[in-house]
């Protein structure tokens, strides 16, 4: 689950991270609101304000900038607010903004003893183990510093029965070029960020730019936190911070009849049960010659209304020119799914409209079988993964 900066800086904070403070805003009036109390808190008279959209790239798609008055943070908030913000992270239509934070401005005029680092704490799949990926190259893409630059890039992993040691945090701070009370301060920003990013079940922190003030403070100028979604049973706190608006609302809608599905690029819906029976049809799609629409885990539970929900989800997407349903019956039996599917079809009448095959495996497949063939409806049976990708390639073609 993603979350806004202001969200993600929230929890930064609540584990003794110091970060960029600011408030959130949702029209020009509150936008100037928190400028003034800001100016009260801090002192500061220029204010930054920016877009809240799950998305990288929001400077370049004008969605942050620098206000150096009221009469200024209004217009800008104003100007933002309500501006579809089209970053290299969004679609072409780009993403609505609802709200901005008006943030503190930390970098002063003319200084030029700051210094902007970048910092993500990850897991590294490869070994099973937590790192902090970091760089000297703070508040440029990250990519693109690994493609020109890879030995400005630097990666600590952490041992999962030790966590990160003290020698470690040094280690970094030094890779860093940080030196006297800057060097402290990082140690401590460091050990600060890998206990938020454990404590809170996140799957990634990324601060870009870590800050450097001239007077040696270290701070997150920016946060892009991704809590594990597995997670959010034991933390209610972090799943109430979830917006919807940002979510594929197609998505949205199938979690909430407990579907397992990822909208993806393509023309051939899938309807699976099983995460590596969804994985092998997705390439089974692929050299049948089409393209995935959609990953689709009905679960164990492939009865009637499952299946109609599922269909019906399928169906949203008007790229989509077929559906295969490849499901196993191992706990649910074949021919109940076989029954399911043509209950689900016969109370969906016109609404589908695409070739359907059907391909199930497992207990009473024979069974199955027979009750798709007999039904009278469109619906192509199979029985091996060929067969099934075969018939999606014939109803593609024709």
């Amino acid at each position: 689950m993603n979350l806004h900066e202001y969200q993600g800086k929230e929890i930064l904070a609540s584990f003794g991270v110091r970060i960029q403070r600011g408030i959130v805003a949702h029209n020009a009036n509150e936008a100037v609101a928190a400028a003034k109390k800001l100016t009260e808190e801090t002192g500061t008279g220029w204010h930054v304000i920016k877009a809240q959209v799950h998305a990288g790239g929001r400077g370049k798609g004008g969605g942050v900038k620098l206000a150096k008055n009221l009469k200024e943070v209004e217009e800008i908030a104003g100007q933002i607010i309500g501006m579809n913000l089209i970053t290299p992270q969004t679609s072409a239509e780009g993403k609505y903004v609802s709200k901005v934070l008006i943030a503190e401005d930390v970098y002063y005029p003319g200084d030029s003893e700051t210094s902007e680092f970048y910092m993500s704490v990850l897991l590294n799949r490869g070994t099973g183990r937590n790192m902090i990926m970091y760089s000297t190259e703070g508040g440029m893409d990250i990519e693109q510093v690994a493609e020109e630059t890879p030995h400005l890039i630097f990666n600590e992993e952490i041992d999962p029965a030790t966590g990160l040691l003290p020698f470690q945090a040094r280690k970094i701070a030094f890779n860093l070029g940080l030196t006297g009370t800057a060097f402290k301060e990082m140690t401590k920003f460091v050990a600060s960020l890998y206990k938020a990013y454990v404590e809170s079940d996140s799957s990634m922190f990324e601060i870009n730019p870590v800050l450097k003030t001239s007077d040696d403070k270290i701070m997150a100028v920016d946060a892009k936190v991704s809590i594990d979604d597995n997670a959010l049973f034991r933390r209610k706190e972090y799943a109430a911070m979830r917006d919807l608006s940002e979510e594929n609302p197609v998505e949205v809608e199938a979690g909430e009849v407990g579907l397992n599905y990822v909208d993806l690029d393509g023309n051939v819906g899938c309807m699976v049960n099983g995460a590596g029976l969804a994985m092998a049809t997705m390439d089974l799609i692929k050299m049948a010659g089409g393209e995935p629409a959609n990953f689709l885990d009905v679960g164990g539970t492939a009865d009637a209304k499952r299946v109609e929900e599922a269909f019906r989800i399928i169906l949203k997407d008007e790229a989509v020119k077929a559906i295969l349903v490849n499901i196993f019956g191992g706990i649910v039996r074949c021919d109940r799914v076989a029954n399911g599917i043509v209950e689900a079809y016969k109370n969906m009448g016109d609404a589908i409209k695409v070739p359907i095959i059907v391909r199930l495996q497992g207990t009473n497949a024979e069974l199955a079988k027979e009750i798709i063939d007999n039904s009278g409806l469109a619906v192509h049976s199979a029985v091996q993964f060929q067969e099934a990708a075969d018939k999606v390639k014939d109803v593609l073609a024709a």
